[in-house]
């Protein structure tokens, strides 16, 4: 297949399954729909995203089950919860993020709204400073992970200086950054489309490399660099719209 015809083949998938009635359904996207203001988008995306592996009907439902202990209020949580309120999350679980996982999510995040200006805050700040999204996320780990924390925990926050793809957090940073189509927010205006990275799962490896678009057998940070780089041969503004291609191909029977 010719550079041209994949790109066709991209393009036509892009509109195909870039469509809010086909995708935000079965996609943990949802969870962060049901907000309006801002920061409970941004909040709620970014837990959802955290826990998006699995089944996704699970993932789903323990999104909702969190957002109901955070009484759908994840902003005015996070500002105002004292100790006592952490204790009505000791029951949850999602596969091998435990209760202590999901305080220690909290915390950061309040840690991050309370005292760094906010998640789009810490990526803007991080991708002005180094205008390189690998040394982006790099800097938000080094904040996220600030406060003290059991070894165990930091098994669910991705280190890209460690060798990780990162999936989640690139995705959630599709979420929060891309402007186009009807699924992503776009809220944040100070990071580029163009400077984001794929999210690299299963499905989205796969079907890159049996396209000829990726090479490396590992999904990992330089899976991610390899195929973002060649994604952008076909659109250098808006690269990642063409995770919908390569995980619809992949996920979708055709």
């Amino acid at each position: 297949m010719t550079d041209q015809e994949l790109k066709e083949l991209l393009d036509e998938k892009y509109r195909e399954y870039c469509k809010a009635d086909f995708f935000i359904e079965t996609d943990p996207i949802q969870i962060p729909k049901m907000f309006e203001e801002k920061e409970d988008i941004e909040i709620s995306g970014f837990l959802a995203a955290s826990l998006a592996w699995g089944q996704r009907p699970t993932i789903i439902k323990k999104c909702k089950e969190l957002m109901r202990l955070m009484d759908y209020a994840p902003h005015d949580f996070l500002m105002n919860a004292e100790e006592k309120d952490y204790r009505r999350f000791q029951m949850f679980k999602h596969r091998t993020f435990n209760a202590y996982d999901c305080a220690y999510f909290l915390r950061s995040l309040s840690n991050i709204y309370r005292n760094h200006g906010g998640l789009e805050q810490v990526f803007t700040q991080a991708y002005q400073q180094h205008g390189d999204m690998f040394k982006t996320l790099g800097e938000w780990y080094r904040i996220f992970t600030e406060l003290p924390a059991q070894p165990r925990v930091l098994r669910h926050v991705a280190n890209v200086d460690k060798g990780s793809a990162a999936k989640r957090v690139n995705m959630y940073l599709r979420w929060m950054v891309r402007r186009e189509g009807e699924v992503d927010f776009g809220l944040w205006k100070e990071i580029p489309p163009s400077a984001l990275l794929i999210p690299l799962d299963i499905h989205t490896g796969e079907t890159s490399r049996q396209l000829g678009l990726l090479t490396r057998k590992q999904n990992d940070r330089k899976a991610v660099a390899e195929l973002t780089a060649r994604l952008r041969e076909f659109n250098a503004e808006d690269p990642i719209r063409y995770d919908f291609s390569l995980f619809g191909l992949g996920a979708f029977p055709q």
